[in-house]
């Protein structure tokens, strides 16, 4: 038991160390994250429909 309250003892340690990103870095973030999404989206949207009107008209 002694372990698993040490472990606990650590992780608080740790964590007090962390830096977490300020609200203007999470909204830069976060868009930065959901124009990537979109962007491979569309890419793989596109190369779906490529392949597909390929596959058409070679069959």
């Amino acid at each position: 038991m002694k372990a698993i309250a040490r472990f606990f003892v650590n992780v608080k340690k740790e964590m007090k160390k962390v830096r977490w990103p300020k609200k203007k870095e999470m909204i830069k973030f976060s868009i930065a994250t959901i124009v990537v999404i979109c962007f491979f989206m569309l890419f793989f949207t596109a190369s779906d429909v490529i392949i597909s009107l390929v596959r058409k008209v070679f069959s």
